[in-house]
């Protein structure tokens, strides 16, 4: 089944062609060359390699403007312009956070723009070969020479779309192992007409010759890998990699063709999928803060739902969120959740989150409840702008052992508070559920 093809608006009008599909981390593709949105996913070869992908990431696919489905243009634009698409077809697909995958020059210049201008967009940038350069530059070993550059425009004025030449083009496009193929020669003549006129085609290859992206790199700060067959581009590959802090070069089996969808596909496939579990790795370990836990509920409150009624305990319930919440905002707390009667907020100061406590208990007196609490101090794991993971199981735990009018805490926030002067009581050892081992609570004195 074809995704649906979608149209994003770029900041001068330009509807940009885009498709959204799979599930897992956001990855855009930036193909190389010519694409056609809905043509590829009937190729044989394209089609495997986009599902594949899809089983591990939630893909956003474009056809840069001038290309398949997007709008054309009539003369040639500059990378500014090709990242304000990208930025277009990600806000269209909502995406906030995206991996980029660029191929080729073309892919790779709009993807390295983009990722050294929007950091705080990019998880992670990946890039199919290690060429910064299209076309002939002096200073720049790998680059191709100036003939060969004029005789790949004069295959592209000659033979484009042409069932019959297109093999030659092919070739130099790098789809080398299919270009003796009568079938395929047919079909990817069927993919350059839908996919671009020659005059499209032209003008795409005239910005190819021009786009040198390798100032760029030194300002690309996010993580990111370069994937490249060993073969005679590897040299320009390492150059890249030293070029971009912190990059790595994955080197791949060598294969004749250069798009990812043919050849050795399965360790494409494969490398991707690592960078994008790598990716989710790191910023699991990044997303991480240290913060006390503080939770609370009313004691009792079964019993009061019976004594008010519906309507007194609704009343009352305002009451005491209007004093939390009021107490949370004095002492700095971050109120993550509400559920019925109890309060989950966090500190970025054991003390602090204590002084709260003591005043949320005292507070709540005159409305005729009493509240218990609870607090631990450890790392949160930041999930959607909401604290998770163990540490907020003890605080949940810790106060489920409180009594009324009662703050209870954690060993780990009496020792960090030590010099406040606050006092504890000992409340022994105890096993809190879920959690490993024995626990040793104590009580905040009055």
């Amino acid at each position: 089944m074809i995704p649906e093809t979608r149209y994003a608006r770029s900041a001068d009008g330009t509807y940009i062609a885009h498709q959204t599909f799979g599930s897992g981390p956001d990855l855009l593709v930036a193909f190389p060359w010519i694409s056609h949105l809905e043509l590829f996913w009937e190729d044989p070869d394209v089609g495997p390699w986009l599902r594949s992908l899809a089983q591990f990431a939630r893909v956003i696919s474009m056809d840069q403007r001038g290309i398949g489905l997007s709008d054309r243009m009539t003369q040639v634009i500059d990378l500014e312009t090709k990242v304000d698409d990208v930025r277009a077809v990600l806000d269209a697909a909502g995406s906030r956070r995206t991996t980029l995958y660029g191929q080729g020059v073309d892919g790779g210049a709009i993807c390295s723009m983009f990722a050294a201008t929007y950091p705080e967009r990019t998880a992670g940038l990946l890039l199919w070969s290690g060429y910064a350069c299209g076309g002939f530059q002096p200073d720049y070993p790998w680059s191709t020479s100036e003939a060969e550059d004029a005789a790949f425009l004069e295959l592209i004025e000659e033979t484009w779309g042409d069932e019959d030449t297109a093999g030659p083009l092919m070739v130099e496009a790098g789809i080398c192992s299919i270009a003796d193929d009568p079938v395929a020669r047919k079909r990817w003549a069927h993919t350059m007409r839908n996919g671009a006129s020659r005059g499209d085609a032209l003008i795409h290859d005239r910005m190819f010759g021009d786009t040198d992206f390798r100032g760029i790199l030194p300002s690309i700060h996010v993580p990111t890998s370069i994937l490249q067959r060993e073969d005679r581009e590897i040299a320009a590959a390492e150059w890249m990699a030293s070029q971009i802090p912190g990059a790595r070069l994955v080197r791949l089996p060598y294969d004749p063709d250069f798009p990812p969808y043919l050849g050795d596909t399965r360790s494409n496939l494969r490398a991707v999928e690592e960078f994008l579990a790598s990716i989710r790795e790191e910023e699991a370990e990044l997303d991480k803060v240290l913060a006390t836990a503080l939770f609370t509920d009313i004691v009792g409150s079964t019993e009061k739902v019976a004594e008010l009624g519906d309507r007194g305990w609704k009343e009352l319930v305002e009451r005491h969120h209007a004093q939390v919440r009021g107490l949370l905002a004095r002492y700095r707390g971050k109120e993550m959740d509400t559920a019925g009667d109890g309060f989950f907020a966090v500190f970025d100061g054991p003390a602090r989150a204590i002084r709260c406590a003591q005043g949320i208990v005292e507070a709540v007196r005159p409305l005729g409840i009493e509240v218990r609490a609870g607090l631990h101090t450890g790392e949160c794991e930041i999930i959607d702008t909401k604290c998770g993971g163990l540490t907020v199981s003890i605080g949940a735990r810790v106060a489920a052992l409180a009594g009324p009018s009662e703050v209870l805490v954690s060993q780990t926030v009496k020792d960090l508070v030590a010099g406040s002067g606050l006092a504890f009581a000992e409340r022994g050892e105890h096993e809190l559920k879920g959690v490993p081992g024995t626990w040793r609570i104590y009580a905040v004195e009055p």
